[in-house]
């Protein structure tokens, strides 16, 4: 089984092969509101609650919110731009072709003379050598074209803009009302975007985990307050490598990495990862690396975007991805070690058992899945098994590194009779059998969250 997860991206491609896609090894589903409408989104939901409930899989869905991608308004036909030409970003009334509008004109406002301005993926660049309170005059640095709402970064330049527009807004609640598991706020600079999304999931009743979408140079310079606030985070190296620089970011990728499995947060690596099997049957050796890099980084998952949304081969990229992972848990830096705190005692002591006596799992009773995160934090090599009363949970935590089987069981107060009843369940599912030894945490208060406290060593 692979310890790392694979996170899939719905799309034209993938949407007819869910269930394929599910056998082959995808953990999440994600779901791309910069695409699509809210039904379109509501057919795919039901449509994965619907397999996953025939295949008894605990598949998850993400929901990733669009945020404040800033675009340039609509051109007539391609600027072709040669370098030293001049162009402007306009707040209104453009007067020749070389004035753009752009989606937050408010943005004019914060941006300096002497930064920088890029655009379409960071193909063309600009420097701001202008500014009157309408617009900026941007000189360009590189020959390219430029057509209708391509993207526009602002790398240097300190916005004022929301990461949760009203967009965002409806389609939280539309997220929460359809109970969407995981949503990746887009653009995060700061822990008030987190803060913000979870207040709106909360009036409207629903706790997702809250992922940050780490994608700006903000993002990066923040990350530690965006850690704590969040649930996870996503490492988008697309727009990441726009803002920062290519160069940076694998660096970056290993420090947030770093930093979100020491606070036991889950995170996801994103973007390219098998591009071009977008139309070859095969990846190549550099992308290969890449993911493996990534997974010995310490991810707990990987994913998968133009591959399987628009890509000739979404199972194959799928299939691909988990090869890739279980090859490199051959030379995985299991059993990890950190810097004990009280909270961690139980997790940090199931680690040293199973590097001590090998079980054949870790079984850990949760509610919140807070324990099991914990454990995952120290890389156990044996598999974890996780048992949770609730639903929300065990989809959950499909997202969490190493957790191969989530059993769903009643709510039992005896600790000795939920132990049976688990036992009962694994043996019927043929998780586990007859005199295999396990690892077992749970708490004196049984069903509490956040009340683990006891390590059992049983035989099945």
């Amino acid at each position: 089984m692979k310890k790392a997860k694979i996170v899939a991206t719905l799309g034209p491609s993938s949407i007819d092969k869910i269930e394929d896609m599910v056998k082959a090894g995808v953990d999440v589903f994600r779901l791309n509101f910069s695409h699509a409408d809210h039904k379109t989104h509501k057919q795919s939901i039901i449509k994965i609650r619907d397999i996953a409930k025939k295949l008894n899989s605990k598949t998850a869905i993400l929901q990733d919110i669009s945020g404040p991608k800033i675009r340039i308004g609509e051109i007539n036909g391609i600027l072709e731009l040669k370098r030293g030409d001049k162009i402007r970003l306009v707040k209104k009334n453009p007067k020749t072709v070389y004035d753009l509008t752009i989606s937050y004109p408010e943005i004019i406002d914060d941006v300096k003379i002497g930064e920088y301005v890029f655009f379409a993926d960071g193909s063309i660049r600009t420097k701001v050598i202008d500014k009157d309170k309408n617009s900026i005059t941007l000189e360009v640095k590189n020959e390219g074209v430029l057509s209708s709402r391509k993207g526009v970064n602002f790398p240097h330049s300190d916005l004022k803009i929301s990461a949760i527009t009203e967009k965002d807004k409806k389609d939280l609640i539309f997220g929460a009302r359809n109970h969407v598991d995981i949503v990746a706020i887009s653009f995060v600079n700061s822990k008030d975007d987190i803060l913000k999304a979870k207040e709106i999931l909360k009036k409207h009743n629903a706790s997702p985990w809250v992922f940050a979408k780490i994608e700006t140079k903000k993002g990066v310079e923040n990350i530690d307050e965006i850690l704590e606030a969040a649930d996870g985070v996503m490492v988008a190296r697309g727009d990441l490598g726009i803002e920062v620089g290519i160069e940076k970011v694998p660096v970056i990728q290993k420090k947030i990495i770093r930093r979100a499995n020491k606070l036991k947060k889950p995170v996801i690596t994103a973007t390219q990862m098998l591009l071009s099997m977008v139309n070859s049957p095969f990846p190549t050796r550099a992308e290969v690396s890449d993911v493996a890099n990534a997974v010995m980084d310490g991810s707990d998952a990987v994913m998968l975007s133009d591959e399987t949304t628009v890509g000739k081969y979404p199972i194959k990229a799928v299939e691909t991805l988990k090869k890739v992972i279980i090859e490199t848990q051959q030379i995985y830096p299991y059993n990890k070690r950190y810097e004990i705190e009280d909270i961690d005692a139980i997790a940090a002591s199931v680690s040293d058992l199973d590097k001590g006596i090998n079980p054949k799992a870790i079984v850990c009773f949760t509610s919140s899945g807070t324990t099991v995160k914990s454990i995952a934090k120290y890389r156990p090599k044996s598999p974890i098994i996780a048992v949770t009363h609730s639903r929300e949970t065990s989809r959950k935590l499909k997202v969490v590194w190493g957790v191969e089987n989530i059993i769903e069981i009643p709510k039992i107060k005896n600790p000795e009779k939920l132990i049976d009843k688990f036992r009962e369940i694994a043996l019927r599912e043929k998780i586990l059998k007859e005199k295999d030894k396990v690892i077992v945490t749970m708490g004196s208060i049984v069903g509490k969250e956040g009340t683990t406290n006891m390590i059992r060593i049983i035989e099945i």
